[in-house]
Parts: C-alpha cells; structure tokens; sequence
C-alpha cells in the first residue's frame, strides 16, 4: 500500500462520523442541527465529491448561541485566570492527541497539502498553549501615581466575542482567534467559513472534552448573508474578530455600526517581496517560492508580487520559473505534494481568469498558468514576468499559486511599487546594505516586515496590516487589548477641597 492510499483510507475513517451524521452545529455544550432544519453541502476539491452535510444555522441559532455565551460568560469570566489556563493548556493537549484526524480532516476539505496542514494542527495547539500562559496575568494593569492621586489600571473581558473565520487553514487561524479570547475570559460563537466548516466541530469537541464549560464555545454553520450578519448585528455580542477578503470586512463594520461593536479585522494583501542585487539570491529565490507556492497560495502573507531589481530581474525569475515548474501538484495527501487543489470551483474560477487577463496587459506566462487535469481545482503553480505595477496582476489579490514579477531600478522605484498597492499587510526584504535595510522598512507600508526571510511566527510580536489589509493587532499582550476592555480606578493619596458650586 503506498503513502497515499494508506492517508486516504485513515482520513476516510476519521471522516466517517461526518458522513453519517452531517456537521452539526455546537450550542450551549450540545451539537444540534440548524433550528430551520436546513443543510448545506461541503465538496472536496479534489474531486468535487460530497463529504457531508452542514447545519445552515441563521438568525435564530445565532440568537441561541448567543444566549448560551451570554449565561456562560457569567462564569468563565469570573474564573481565577490560573484555573482557565489549566483548562487551555487541555485544550492543547487534545489538539496534539488528535493532530492527524485535524490534519487529515482539513486536507480533504481544504485541498490543502498534508506537509503544510500537519504542522497547522500543531500550531493550534501552541497558539492554545501560548495564551493559556497569559490567562493568569491578563487582567493586570498598572499603578500610576502622583501627589494626589494613586491611579490603577486593569482589564476586564469585554463579552461574547463573535468569531469569523476563513476557508484557507481554518484550524489554525480559529484557535489563533479563540485562544486569547478564551484566556481573557471572554465567551465565543464561532461561524466558520462555508467552503470548509469541518474542523471547527472537531475544536469545540476537543475543548469540551478538556473540561471547557459548555456555552463557552459555541458554534453556528452558515453564510455570511444569514449567520454572519445576525451575528455581527447582535446586540449582545460586544465584538467581532474577523479573517477574510477586505471587502468583506468593510460590510462587516457596516453591520455592526448600530450596535457599536469593536473590531479586529485582518484582512488581504498583495504582498511584495524585493530583492536587491546584493542578496543571497538563492536564498531569495527559496522565499519567495515558498511564500507563494505553499499552502496552494491561499494565504494573507503570501509574497504574491515579487520585485527584483533590473540588473538581476533575468537571472531571478529564470530560477523562480524552475522552481515553480518542478513543484509536485497532487493530491492533499499524498506525503510528496506540494500544491493541492483550490478549495472551491468558484475560486478556481477566479484565479484562472489572471491567466487571461495576464496575456492581454501583455505579460509573459513564464511558468504555469493553466489547469492540471479534468477532476478537481488543481492548477499549476504560476509565474508572470514582463510585469508592471499597474496590472491587474499585481493589483488585485489572486489567492492562489500565482507570482507575479516586476523590476525596479533603485531603492525609490523598489520602495513606491512596494506601496503602490491599496493593501499593507506584509513585506519581504533581501538585501545585505544595513542602512537600505533600515531606510526600506522606515517607509514601506506595511504591518509587518521580514529582512532576508520568509514569515517566521513569533507568537508575543504583533501580527496584522495596514491601509485595506486590516485594523488591530494580534500577538502577544496586542490580543488582550482588543478582547479586554482597560478601566481605571483613582484613589486619593491625601484630603483634598472639592469644589462649592452655588454657595
């Protein structure tokens, strides 16, 4: 039995419930179908097969799991940080014990290659374990003193939070979203993407079974139109942490506006990685392949425009268009497959039309750009040269394999590309000149910067962008200050004359 056949018949096996049963949807500590009694389909995009029915939860399973974040946050939030963090720190824990069957679970639903979503599992697991680490502390503040007055600071959890989140590694960046929401003490209703909803029943699962009280996490399936505006317009629901396409986040903002709602949106991006001539250029070109081809393409940081200065531009994007074409495309799980499927038919819709709108601007398809096959979303990872800024291609979030190349001449056309772009996410660097170092990520436009690096996570820095890539920070203590709400307590230090009025 080779690698592949012997992954299929275990993600076969761990997928069985949901065959039979459907995904359900997880309220007050019971898994329950949608009120309406209404499903939906989730398909692999790796033959376009039916996996399951989902519960298509709207308004009034929302209100439901509102209800039962609501009760429980009386509680959870009140719970001594130290006993929180013992409870998160089983939720890792489970994470761990049931890696493969998340693993397995997200590939077939995702198209997602198993080299990539096994690490995405684990990581779920360290976001948890991070988190729970700050439970204890996460109410702490500061003493701010001066003659008169002693002024003290701490935070409270500001409520049910609503969680959105997205179809391209759905494990990881839900518990990146409801770890630090769960250890400041909030309570969650999770409405995960509609394209791969799989794997947000086995969290809730995971957590519960960890000693989560029930109605601390909660979980409603849907589309955005039903389930996630009811939530986003709750009333009862204090804040809305959301992953998606910027355009999104905007009608999100829109539909909590009359309720005053906080945010934290993180959002697209289009990426640029620069390469100067005096870079490792083989490293270089590592990165930037890695940052584009992994994870299908279907990432906010990916390094989607590449911008390599003129005196090297040939000699880069040779090697790239190498690189690429010798990528292994294939099926999830299958161990030697570096890119799956796209994870719907209408987004492998939208990126194979770049193909075509390449062509026409007049840039040249140095590598891929076409379809792999007839079954599936497969497509070949994609390289365009003879770029310029103002394409389409270099424009408009892809999503998918696809890098687009233009040159520069000097550190001032390198750094106006880098920003002539309407996101601000995430930027890559590669040079060996310390002060352009310096002076480059002085003006780029960005939330976050790698100098002569892929994206290396470090759990306490802040991660988020700027322009229409997002607004707020997660990491670190960044977290705590969106689910927590600071306030200020002010004792005098000695008698003071409060004012007379009228006397």
């Amino acid at each position: 039995m080779s690698a592949l056949e012997e992954n299929l018949s275990k993600a076969k096996a761990y997928m069985a419930k949901f065959a039979e049963i459907g995904v359900l949807n997880h309220i007050g500590g019971e898994s329950v179908p949608a009120k309406s009694g209404k499903v939906f389909e989730t398909t692999s995009p790796v033959d376009g097969k039916v996996l399951a029915s989902v519960a298509k939860g709207d308004e009034s399973d929302i209100d439901a799991a509102v209800a039962a974040a609501k009760e429980a946050f009386k509680t959870w939030s009140k719970m001594p940080g130290k006993e929180r963090r013992a409870i998160l720190i089983k939720v890792a824990e489970g994470i761990e014990a049931r890696a493969e069957e998340i693993a397995f679970t997200e590939c077939m639903d995702t198209g997602q290659a198993l080299r990539f979503m096994s690490k995405a599992a684990i990581r779920g697991a360290a976001n948890f374990r991070f988190f729970a680490d700050q439970a204890p502390t996460a109410e702490d503040g500061l003493a701010l003193r001066n003659p008169n007055q002693m002024n003290v600071t701490s935070r409270r959890p500001i409520g049910p939070i609503g969680v959105i989140t997205p179809w391209n590694t759905p494990f990881m960046l839900s518990t990146w979203k409801i770890a630090p929401a769960l250890a400041a003490g909030c309570t969650v209703v999770h409405k995960p993407a509609e394209f791969s909803p799989m794997t947000a029943k086995l969290l809730v699962e995971i957590a519960e079974e960890a000693g989560l009280p029930k109605g601390v996490l909660n979980l409603v399936n849907g589309f955005g139109e039903d389930a996630g505006k009811a939530l986003t317009e709750h009333k009862d629901i204090k804040a809305i942490a959301f992953v998606g396409e910027s355009r999104t986040g905007s009608l999100i903002m829109k539909q909590g506006a009359d309720t005053l709602k906080r945010f934290h949106l993180e959002l697209g991006g289009k990426n640029p990685v620069i390469v100067f001539d005096d870079a490792d250029m083989e490293r270089a070109v590592d990165a930037a392949a890695f940052m584009i081809y992994s994870l299908n393409g279907e990432r906010c940081t990916s390094s989607s425009r590449v911008l390599v200065q003129d005196s090297i531009y040939e000699e880069f994007t040779a090697k790239l268009a190498d690189v690429a074409s010798r990528i292994k495309v294939g099926h999830p799980l299958d161990p030697e497959t570096v890119v799956g499927p796209l994870i719907h038919p209408e987004h492998e819709t939208k990126v194979l039309s770049y193909f075509d709108k390449a062509k026409a601007s007049g840039a040249t398809i140095a590598a891929g750009g076409e379809k792999v096959g007839e079954e599936g979303c497969f497509v070949r990872p994609t390289l365009f040269t003879n770029a310029s800024n103002d394409m389409d291609i270099a424009q408009e979030e892809i999503f998918g394999p696809v890098l687009t190349a233009i040159p520069f001449k000097d550190d001032e056309e390198a750094l106006k590309l880098a920003n002539d772009v309407e996101y601000g996410l995430a930027a890559y660097l590669w040079t060996n000149d310390l002060n352009r170092a310096m002076y480059m990520t002085d003006n780029l436009e960005a939330g976050m910067m790698w100098v002569n690096s892929e994206n290396v996570r470090h759990l306490p820095s802040p991660f988020g962008g700027v322009k229409a890539s997002g607004i707020g920070r997660d990491g670190g203590d960044w977290s705590f200050d969106f689910y927590m709400e600071t306030v200020n307590v002010s004792f005098p230090r000695q008698y003071h004359k409060v004012p007379k009025l009228g006397g």
